[in-house]
């Protein structure tokens, strides 16, 4: 392995470390703040969600298609990555179908709602915020690969779509540390279990190249960048936008979305 094919191993991986650990930024707000700013966190899960669909079929599922048309053909290689978009839509659907909705790490938490809790109700928050963390790990580890395969391949690329998954995980971290605090009362442990779960993203990213790297050619490079563009198409509309209205006004989420298209565009468009 060449000294620049391991500085982009590396930038790759510090982008999804970052994405990963913004778990944190969501726990911290949480834990200093009295209030939850509700339209600013509408505002922001939308547009990550404008973001994430634009650069999947703006950009990631274009590089994906070229890719395996190069390697396979035209016809076969267009199958490939149509296919290679819907496995991934695929296989974060069966992830998420397998977290208990009440765990769902996008179920809406905010720090008012917390206050005032029986012991009962302290230890129901604390198996939710712990079962939160569970289900966040597990989801992040897609995730990870995803910002991963994204900047290796175009550190251009990359550099939005870290900053477009570290907001959408701003949230999740918010829904582990809100509960664990009020359970324990300890921020501590609320942060570090919160910071924690956002591990996965990059343990996710190091396991996916361990096992992919050997396997690596063009053919496999744009399967799996169809997948990618698969799973951030997904968690936006499935997770990003519903959690977005749920935050805030139906109109803030779509402001969002838009200010995020227009952002991914224009970016990409400087780049040419």
């Amino acid at each position: 392995m060449g000294t620049m094919e391991i500085s982009n191993v590396l930038f790759a991986f510090g982008l999804t470390l970052f994405a990963g650990l913004s778990t944190g930024i969501g726990s911290a707000l949480s834990l200093l703040t009295k209030q939850t700013n509700r339209r600013f966190l509408s505002v922001s899960l939308g547009f990550s969600a404008g973001v994430m669909i634009y650069v999947s079929f703006a950009e990631i599922l274009v590089k994906a298609n070229d890719a395996l048309t190069a390697s396979l053909g035209e016809k076969m290689g267009s199958w490939a990555a149509a296919g290679g978009f819907f496995f991934g839509i695929l296989a974060i659907a069966i992830i998420d179908k397998f977290i208990p909705e009440a765990e769902n790490p996008h179920e809406i938490h905010t720090v008012e709602e917390m206050d005032g809790q029986s012991e009962e109700h302290k230890t129901k928050l604390m198996r939710m915020g712990l079962f939160t963390a569970l289900a966040i790990a597990i989801h992040n580890f897609p995730e990870g690969l995803a910002t991963f395969t994204a900047a290796l391949s175009d550190s251009k690329l990359g550099v939005p779509i870290a900053v477009a998954i570290a907001i959408h995980n701003i949230p999740e971290g918010i829904a582990v540390a809100v509960p664990v605090f009020y359970a324990t009362g300890s921020r501590q442990k609320a942060f570090r279990l919160s910071f924690l779960s956002g591990l996965s993203e990059p343990v996710g990213a190091l396991i996916g190249y361990i096992l992919l790297y050997r396997f690596f050619s063009d053919t496999m490079f744009g399967f799996i960048f169809a997948a990618v563009a698969g799973i951030m198409v997904y968690i936006s509309l499935d997770e990003l936008l519903p959690s977005a209205r749920e935050y805030g006004e139906h109109h803030l989420s779509i402001y969002g979305l838009v200010a995020g298209m227009v952002v991914m565009a224009v970016s990409l468009l400087l780049f040419l």
